[in-house]
């Protein structure tokens, strides 16, 4: 007895629509996840500059907004980030929500916290 193989039309349409609904998803989230690790690299480049070990808050705001600008940050801007000193070390925190949005009224909501703290 021979038996037949392959894909019928209809699974076919299913594993497309799937496979866009994941695209769609991926399109959508990978964006404000790089910008994240952009912010990170932006926060914990600006603490570990040893220029700034004596420099005034609004010193290290300046530093960080040029360093946010070649990397792209814009969710972050220099007047959001918080700015103290742990043991003689620059600590610089930062915390945002990104809300995304999918199709009609389905978004994507993130969270975001961050700190220069090792």
């Amino acid at each position: 007895m021979k038996f037949q193989r392959g894909l019928s039309l209809n699974g076919m349409v299913l594993i497309g629509v799937g496979l866009g609904l994941v695209a769609l998803l991926a399109m959508k989230a990978l964006p404000p996840w790089i910008e994240y690790g952009n912010a990170l690299k932006a926060i914990k480049g600006t603490a570990g500059d040893n220029s700034l070990k004596e420099a005034t808050v609004a010193q290290v705001r300046a530093a960080y907004g040029r360093r946010a600008d070649m990397d792209d940050v814009k969710s972050i801007p220099p007047a959001d980030i918080e700015i103290t000193k742990e043991g003689g070390e620059l600590v610089i925190t930062f915390a945002y929500s990104k809300k995304i949005p999918l199709f009609g009224n389905a978004s994507l909501v993130f969270d975001f916290e961050g700190s220069s703290a090792k």
